[in-house]
């Protein structure tokens, strides 16, 4: 059992020595720009698809649990604040800012972080370009009675999620976040 917790700890707190110190600029960060043009490139391409292949409200398969429809929303996720896309680009300006500076402050030698906040931009910049230039996005995932999303939410909500379970554990296991390793 202390061989598995170790593990956990080393996964999820793990700090190499040589990145402790490292205070690279965060437009250099080959991790953080990685996950972000992995993201932007999966959500740009998938939108693409979705909106030269199926006609608005289609869907593929016609009926089932999961599937395929092309659908646009002026508003957030589950379909709040509709038709709202001024307020909602500078919402996302403010969220991009904020998470560089999170990044600079907290995440810079933490790769878990640096996936999540790199998960976290690329899924705002996603929506942002779409706001911008067609003042709303494409979402295409229609998973049950679950709200249609896309593959920037999905990275959204990645990306929070681990960002919660990662600050979750600090504060219940605050040993673990800085002797990684020690035992």
């Amino acid at each position: 059992m202390g061989e598995i917790n170790l593990a956990i700890k080393n996964f999820l707190f793990k700090r190499h020595a040589s990145s402790v110190d490292r205070k690279i600029p965060w437009f250099r960060d080959y991790l953080l720009f990685s996950v972000i043009l992995i993201v932007l490139g999966l959500d740009f391409s998938s939108k693409y698809f979705v909106s030269t292949n199926f006609f608005l409200g289609e869907s593929w398969p016609a009926e089932g649990f999961f599937r395929i429809t092309y659908h646009t929303n002026s508003g957030t996720a589950f379909g709040l604040l509709q038709s709202a896309t001024t307020f909602l680009i500078i919402a996302s300006i403010f969220a991009i800012v904020f998470l560089i500076y999170f990044y600079r402050k907290y995440a810079m030698n933490d790769d878990l972080l640096r996936i999540s906040i790199g998960m976290l931009l690329g899924g705002a910049l996603g929506n942002l370009w779409e706001r911008v230039t067609q003042g709303k996005v494409v979402d295409f995932f229609d998973v049950g009675a679950w709200p249609i999303f896309n593959v920037a939410d999905s990275a959204i909500s990645v990306g929070i999620t681990i960002l919660v379970i990662k600050f979750v554990l600090n504060e219940f296991f605050p040993s673990f976040q800085n002797h990684v390793g020690d035992e």
